[in-house]
């Protein structure tokens, strides 16, 4: 079983770059402008989930919003920027579709309560006032 993952991922880059070769002669385009496209846009990408993923972690420690599902979704993002700044034409289109994924889409993963950023719906506002 081990010698089956390890033949895997040492003929993915292989396979990958054999189809960045054919991909880029069927295009037109030459492979060096896929491959330093791709690196550019996964540094960059990299770079804006730095940056977010500060702000999720400051957010969540305020109460505002879930700690796990700014987690996943950094994960998610650093793993599509390292795909993309890997060499080939398989690896970005795996890397699209991690980035496609409807995953923060509908309700939130943990629930919160009153009393931590949302307001509960059956509570009635008002002022109270002690009459002796």
């Amino acid at each position: 079983m081990r010698f089956l993952v390890l033949l895997i991922v040492l003929a993915f880059p292989v396979i990958d770059v054999l189809a960045t070769l054919r991909f880029a002669r069927w295009t037109g385009v030459p492979a060096l402008a896929w491959m330093l496209a791709s690196t550019v846009a996964g540094l960059l990408l990299l770079r804006h989930e730095r940056l977010g993923f500060r702000a999720r972690t400051l957010a969540a420690l305020r109460g505002d919003r879930p700690l796990m599902r700014g987690l996943f979704d950094s994960g998610r993002k650093v793993l599509a920027a390292l795909l993309l700044i890997l060499p080939g034409v398989l690896s970005d289109l795996i890397a699209l579709l991690l980035l496609l994924l409807p995953i923060n889409v509908g309700r939130p993963l943990a629930t919160a309560s009153a009393g931590f950023g949302m307001p509960r719906r059956d509570a009635l506002d008002g002022d109270y006032r002690r009459v002796d």
